[in-house]
Order: structure tokens, then sequence, then C-alpha cells
């Protein structure tokens, strides 16, 4: 059974059980500035999980992509991928736990054929500060549920997945207590993070067992289902919102209960197959399948560089494929870095020309069944990726050859150097120069990693000196401020006056405090206009990038902001907002920020008054 299957029998299975299937969302969602991109089946359904009625009844279910690139770094293991389906199914007030779970283990068992044996289940334990039982009705309809399908499943009490780790499994278990870390959900995360009038509760989550060949003790502890070994792989969750935080931090019981259920299509394919590999799965093995064609290479000796390859352009074709374009603003950056980096494998890979038009159709194909009110260019989204494949293999043309103006004797700091500066990797220098014979000194790998270690210091140093007061933490409310301190600075500057620089700042978790210098008391309309200014940055869902260049550069020729231009380091962290060759805030900056403006709320100025002689200072809240 290959994943298109699975995908129709699971919609199939919640018609049959009274759903109503409706149409997956883009993955870029209009009017929502807290996420770049569509990253749970349960994000368009907010709204109606909120209490709002949805048109098409209280049984829902469709089959969502989603695209996360928090995960981009883990990428290159047998399972995290920046680009998923989810399968998902909802109850609006309708049916609760008996339900959902007799039915998540009837598809799982009887549709995809997965042996109940094999299946794990978790359970909330509670929360005894703020009196939230254990969920034991879930934890008894599950050992029931086992029971019937002839599998005896003890219930254990785990805890912390450190205690998991310690304690690990014995014969028979197959129903696990947690804490609010691995089974509690809201949209902050724990019991501690659950935001007021918040929907909230327990969750379940089902793992499947890929054997205890696949048990790594040594570096992950004693396996268990919340462990981060390869045993056991989680194939779908299902939350119980029964729950939400009053005014004073309670928790009380909602008239309404809601179910929301996701399951990743991909793993669940993997279960199906006996893989732990989702990169086995028929979403991807064809693209594997061609990259071994044409690289000469295997899968088994390659599989970092295949599994990346595959996952990006999967997740930059749906891009193109709903009409964005790479670029350096938010969304089209994302796009653009899918691509690179699927690049620079390909080359690690040896293949040294166009690829994508081979590998896109593949791509395209195994979302063929995806409808065509969110792939709304299917049609352009070959020539969109085509072009920007052509682009980055001009630039790393360029770095090419400067690597062989410098000589056939090189060090780390000459590696290091072609990377900062003309964006050419190290892995392809070393590469270059074991090919044509150029000499690299013997311990090229430390000194390159000395001179990436020494930029990185001086750049920590530099930053230091940018904010009086500085950061109370590097929190994401603070991180926050900090970011809308650079927007109102650039609306001060356009505003007000283009010669206003920064004199100081502190900034929380709760507010900024900015000091800058001015002439004269800001009119009731200066204060206007600035804040409206940051406002509409804000809505433009701008991105906020970095990168590192020498001092010269970054002053001359890029124009960034900077206070203490005679103090910086040779090389320094340049942060710039909005499009790249025509930004709206540059500045010298140590970080840290957030990677888009639209996260940031609404921007209010609550007070303009004087700080010193010549110096007036700004206090202003995100709401």
């Amino acid at each position: 059974m290959d994943a298109n299957e699975i995908r129709q029998k699971f919609l199939d299975f919640q018609v049959k059980k009274g759903h109503t299937i409706i149409q997956p969302a883009p993955l870029v969602l209009e009017n929502d500035p807290t996420t770049l991109f569509t990253g749970a089946g349960m994000q368009p359904l907010l709204p109606y999980l909120l209490g709002k009625e949805h048109k098409d009844g209280t049984r829902l279910a469709d089959s969502q992509p989603c695209l996360r690139l928090q995960d981009i770094e883990d990428v290159g293991d047998p399972r995290h991928t920046t680009v998923f389906e989810m399968l998902g199914n909802w109850s609006l007030g309708d049916y609760f736990k008996e339900e959902q779970i007799r039915n998540f283990f009837e598809f799982l068992t009887h549709e995809v054929g997965l042996d109940p044996a094999k299946i794990y289940v978790t359970c909330f334990i509670g929360n005894e500060k703020y009196g939230i039982p254990k969920d034991t009705e879930a934890a008894e309809i599950w050992q029931k549920v086992f029971a019937e399908a002839g599998v005896e499943a003890k219930i254990v009490e785990i805890g912390s997945a450190k205690d998991g780790d310690k304690r690990g499994i014995l014969p028979g278990e197959h129903i696990f207590f947690y804490d609010d870390h691995e089974n509690w959900w809201s949209r902050g995360g724990g019991c501690d993070s659950t935001p007021i009038g918040d929907p909230c509760g327990p969750d379940s989550e089902v793992f499947y067992d890929f054997g205890e060949d696949k048990q790594d003790v040594e570096k992950y502890g004693l396996a268990h289902p919340a462990s981060d070994g390869a045993r056991f792989m989680e194939i779908g969750n299902q939350v119980f919102m029964q729950y939400r935080r009053a005014e004073d931090g309670s928790f009380v019981e909602l008239e309404k209960k809601n179910v929301d259920f996701g399951g990743g299509l991909e793993r669940i394919a993997a279960a199906a197959i006996g893989s732990f590999d989702v990169f086995r799965t028929s979403l991807m093995k064809p693209i594997i399948d061609k990259l071994e064609e044409i690289s000469g290479k295997s899968y088994d000796n390659n599989t970092d560089e295949m599994r990346v390859i595959a996952d990006h352009i999967r997740g930059a074709y749906l891009l193109a494929a709903q009409g964005l374009i790479p670029s350096n603003k938010a969304h089209g950056y994302a796009m653009r870095r899918l691509l690179r980096r699927a690049i620079l494998r390909a080359l690690d890979l040896g293949i040294s020309s166009n690829f994508l038009a081979e590998i896109v159709p593949i791509v395209s194909a195994n979302y063929r069944e995806l409808p065509d009110s969110i792939l709304t260019h299917r049609e352009d989204a070959l020539k969109v990726m085509l072009k920007e494949e052509n682009a980055f293999r001009q630039t790393l043309n360029k770095g090419l050859k400067e690597l062989h103006k410098m000589g056939d004797s090189l060090n780390g700091t000459d590696l290091f150097k072609l990377q900062d500066t003309y964006g050419f990797p190290f892995e392809l220098s070393v590469e270059e120069c074991f090919r044509e014979g150029i000499k690299l000194s013997e311990n090229y790998r430390d000194e390159f990693e000395a001179a990436l270690k020494e930029q990185r210091e001086r750049s920590q140093t530099a930053s230091k000196g940018m904010f009086k007061g500085g950061l109370e933490d590097h929190g994401e409310q603070t991180v926050k401020y900090h970011t809308a301190t650079h927007l109102l600075l650039a609306a001060l500057q356009k505003h007000v006056s283009p010669d206003i620089c920064q004199k100081g700042s502190n900034i929380t978790a709760e507010r900024v405090r900015f000091d800058f210098n001015v002439d004269h008391k800001l009119t009731d309309e200066e204060i206007a206009a600035v804040e409206n200014q940051v406002n509409e940055w804000i809505a433009a869902d701008l991105p906020v990038v970095f990168d590192e260049y020498d001092k010269a550069y970054a002053r001359d020729t890029l124009k960034a902001h900077g206070q203490f231009w005679d103090k910086y380091p040779d090389v320094l962290k340049v942060y710039t907002i909005g499009d790249f060759d025509n930004p709206i805030s540059r500045e010298v900056c140590g970080g840290p920020h957030v990677e888009h403006t639209g996260v940031l709320g609404k921007f209010v100025i609550k007070k303009e008054e004087s700080s010193a002689a010549g110096i007036r200072r700004i206090k202003a809240v995100l709401e």
C-alpha cells in the first residue's frame, strides 16, 4: 500500500464515520501573521476549535500539506522532514474519546493493516498543581481496544521522558502515562504556558514499534515511546480539548468538548511498509531512485544528501505550485533557502549540471491528488525552480573563479574567506582543491574553524556595545521587542529626522525603552506617524535576515546603520529587514531577532519624554 492509497483510504474511512471532507488550506495562509506557513493540520481549523461554527458541520476531515522550517537542520535522519502531509479529523462538540480512539485504532489495523501488537500509546499523567486529573478514561479505553484485538496492554506511569530513558519498557506494556511536556496540548505548550482563554487538554499519542534492533541505548538510553531513539515513531496524536484556561490561571471544563486528530501520512506509510525510514515510502523513494540514477551513487552510502534533496525539493515545489517565487522576502526567502540547500547537496553527490528538470516531475506526480484550488500554478512550478537553480549555480561559479585566483596553495583562513565573502561553501572548496591539485595546509579544517570562531566572538563583542542596558533575556517576547526596536529607529529616521541615532535602550519581555537624539519634543502628529509606520511594516510581514560582513563593506557599501564603527571588529553581523536591495532597516547588531515581522503584534507608543539634554525617550509595547 503506497502513501496515495493510504491518503484515500483515510478520507473514505472518515466519510464512512460521518465526516465531511473539507479542502486543504494553502501552505501560505491569508490573514495569519503568526506563522509563515501552515505547519499543522489543525491550524486552518483553529477558529472552529475556538467556538466558531463550521458550515460543513461538526465532523470534519482532510489531508493537509504542511511545512515546518524549524525542522530544517534535522533533515537527514530517517524521520524528520520540513514538508509533510497531515491526515486530520475533528469533532466540534460531537464525539469524544471513546469514538476517536476506536476509530483511529480501526483505521490503523483494519484499513492500513498494521499489527496491533506493534502499536503503543501515551496518555496524560495529570497535573496536581492545577488540579487536572490523570486521563484514566483514555487509558482504559485503549486497554479495552487492545484487548478486543487480542493484545494484553498493561498501563504504566512513566512521568518525564528522562525517567523513561532510564526505565525503558517491559513485556506487555503498551499504554504509558507522561507529564504535560509530552501529553498536554495548548497553543503555548505545557500547562504553565497555556494562554488565558484558550482551549486545551490532554492528548494521546500513538507510536509504531520498528523493533528492538533500532534501539541505541548508549546514545538515547532505554527505548520507550517518548524517547529520541529510532525504535518508536509517533504516527498520530489525538488531542482532547476539554478545558479552557480561566482568567485566574485555573483550568475549567468546556461545555462542548472537541477532538483534534493529526496523523503523519509519511510516517503511517513507513509503518505500513515496515521501514523506520520515511524516505523509503512512495512519496520519496522515486526521488531517491532518480538521484541514484543521475549521480551513480547509492542511497545507502549517501543517505544525508539524498534525504535533504528529496525533502527540500518537495517543499520548494509546493511553494512554487502555489505561486511563490524565490526572493529575499519572507516566504520567498524560505523557498530560496530550500532550493539552494538542495542544490548544494546535489553538488556533494557530484551532480554539477541542472537536475531539477528530472526531479520535479516526480514530485509533481506524487501531488497529483492535491486540488488545483491550492496548487494554482502547477504548470509554472518547474520553470520558476529552474530559474533559481541557474542563478545560484552562477553564484557558485563566481566563488569557484575566486578560489582559483588565490593560488596553488591555500589554508583554512583562505577557505573561510571564500565562504564568508563569496558564499562558496567550505566543503566545495576542499573538493575543488583535491580535484585540481591545489595544496591545502595540513590543519586547514582547524584553521577554518578557528577563523569562524574568531568571527563569531568579534561579532558578539561588537554587539555588547550596541545597547546600553541591552536585553533582559533572550525569551520569545524580548526577542520580538528587540526586532521592533529596529523598526522604531527606522520609522523615526523616516518621519522625524534622518540624523536620528540610538542613544540607548532597555528591552524586557513587557516593553521597550528607547533613547534617541533629537532637538525637540515629538509632536502628536510625529508620534502617530512613527507608530503607524511601524505597524505597517509589521503587517507587511517583512523578512528579517542577517549575515556577517567585513566592516568596511558593511559601512560603505551596505550603508548599515551603526554607532561604534571605531570599536567594531573587522567582521560583524548585519541584520536586514525587508527587501535586501531596498531595505526598511539595516543595522549592525548581534541579535537575536524574529525571522519575519508579522509575528510582532500591534506596536503602541505609550510615552514620549525627555531623557537628557538633546535626548528623548520612547516607551512602547506590543499588544
